[in-house]
């Protein structure tokens, strides 16, 4: 995000009521969508993500009314692609990518690594903004895995779905009665997350006082695959019965804590049964429209 972005959040933040001008006016900020297909990691994926947070901290330091910032982090700035799984263990909200800023930068880096890096760095940024700063607010981050679910905001066709949604839909695509069901997507991670119990996550990340510096890892209990998400649609919807499913096994080398946040932000999770169905029927509604 650029640095001209900032007089917007020096307006919003001067409002007698920050928060609700801060989201109108971040849902005015133009964006560009997210690729992998990049060329430079630093300048386009990493500082745009340091500086998109760098806007927001200045913005709400330099007032009286922001007590607290809940910031969307990620899972990629939790995850370590290489720790060793002969033996199982649960990433919490303890861990972070060991990722370096010169091996996320270097052209050699591929731009999946190079995005968990803009997560960590991102993040990393506004805890030592807060700790070095002592602005007037706290701090909370969410490190969430996959996120799918139901749209609340205008979409109008399948193809402007954000990306984990479109891949499950590229599945109900798949997953058909004449459907070749033999390429499904592989999970780079079999962790998730309801986009609507995220939310939830979120608003009571603001709204209680005794988690103010904390950090979590927001995941749902069930693991996921795609070739689960097929079976489910072809157990779900009469279009989908009859094809033949791919086999996928679900990773469950390892673990990832979503029991803290639950119990400390009072979520319930949904099961990825309810996620994958709700979702899919949406869509079908608007390429049926």
């Amino acid at each position: 995000m650029p640095s001209s972005t900032w007089p917007a959040y020096d307006t919003a933040l001067s409002h007698p009521f920050p928060f609700l001008s801060l989201f109108t006016s971040l849902t005015n900020v133009p964006r560009k969508p997210f690729t992998y297909n990049t060329t430079n990691n630093e300048k386009e994926l990493i500082l745009p993500a340091i500086a998109g947070v760098r806007s927001i901290l200045r913005a709400a330091a330099a007032t009286s009314t922001v007590k607290r910032i809940v910031l969307t982090s990620s899972f990629a700035a939790v995850f370590d692609a290489d720790r060793d799984r002969s033996s199982y263990f649960t990433y919490t909200s303890a861990d972070w990518n060991p990722l370096t800023y010169a091996e996320a930068a270097h052209p050699s880096t591929s731009a999946v690594v190079a995005y968990r890096g803009s997560k960590k760095f991102a993040e990393r940024f506004a805890w030592d903004f807060v700790e070095e700063r002592r602005p007037g607010f706290d701090l909370v981050t969410l490190c969430p895995p996959m996120t799918f679910g139901p749209v609340v905001h205008p979409v109008a066709r399948a193809e402007d779905l954000n990306d984990s949604n479109a891949m499950l839909w590229s599945v109900a695509k798949s997953v058909s009665s004449n459907g070749d069901n033999s390429s499904l997507p592989v999970a780079r991670v079999p962790f998730w997350v309801d986009v609507r119990d995220l939310a939830r996550a979120h608003v009571q990340a603001l709204l209680r006082p005794e988690v103010g510096g904390r950090r979590y890892t927001v995941a749902a209990p069930e693991r996921f695959s795609y070739g689960l998400a097929a079976k489910i649609m072809a157990e779900e919807f009469e279009w989908a019965r009859g094809s033949d499913l791919e086999e996928q096994v679900v990773d469950e080398s390892y673990g990832l804590d979503g029991e803290t946040a639950a119990k400390e932000l009072g979520v319930t999770y949904r099961s990825f049964r309810e996620t994958v169905v709700e979702l899919v029927a949406q869509v079908r509604g608007m390429e049926t429209a």
